[in-house]
């Protein structure tokens, strides 16, 4: 929709953006793409449809800014150790798998590619994302702390898919207690990793 379009009526109101917004994202965790539609997303918002398409034309443009919205994204953080950067790294996937919206979080690495639509989004976010981590991994080379040969992509493949997986595997009874352990996990990963590439060096 053009913005000549949305000056044309009536004020957005933000309370029903932020309502649509969040019953797109758990609509999209619980079901997955199949089952989302914009009718779907205003009978759980509880807004007419017609809301809804005043704001977003299409039921694509509508999950993609919804995502945008609501997912946190992987920033690169610069504590001034490698050791340091990397358990930001790992608390930051951690609180995007067991957070508010983790279902969507997974779901989307697995839809998006195959999503009219969301596809070029989630491209866009994931790319930000490997380069944040990159650059976390390329500054401790630089500073000395890693060695000049370490394989970037398997250290960040280990750490990125210890998080997750540490999301997946744990029961659904617990997940609820992960946030609180999350500092405590972060480091035991970083820790093994770091040791087991320093071994080889």
């Amino acid at each position: 929709m053009t913005q000549n379009a949305r000056a044309m009526g009536r004020p957005r109101d933000p309370q029903v953006d932020h309502r649509v917004a969040e019953a797109a994202v758990a609509l999209f965790g619980e079901e997955g793409w199949s089952s989302f539609s914009i009718e779907s997303v205003a009978r759980r918002a509880g807004v007419g449809k017609a809301s809804v398409y005043l704001r977003w034309s299409s039921k694509e443009q509508l999950l993609a800014d919804a995502l945008t919205q609501s997912l946190g994204r992987i920033e690169d953080v610069d504590t001034g150790t490698v050791r340091g950067d990397l358990v930001r790294l790992v608390r930051q996937l951690l609180e995007l798998f067991t957070g508010e919206h983790a279902d969507a979080a997974l779901r989307l690495g697995l839809e998006a590619r195959r999503t009219p639509g969301l596809a070029e989004r989630y491209e866009a976010m994931a790319e930000a994302q490997i380069l944040a981590a990159r650059a976390m991994v390329h500054r401790g080379m630089d500073r000395g702390e890693l060695p000049r040969d370490t394989s970037v992509t398997l250290l960040l493949d280990a750490l990125c898919g210890g998080a997750m997986n540490h999301a997946l595997a744990t029961p659904a009874r617990l997940r609820a207690e992960l946030p609180k352990h999350a500092g405590e996990y972060a480091e035991a990963l970083v820790d093994f990793i770091l040791a087991s590439v320093l071994t080889k060096a």
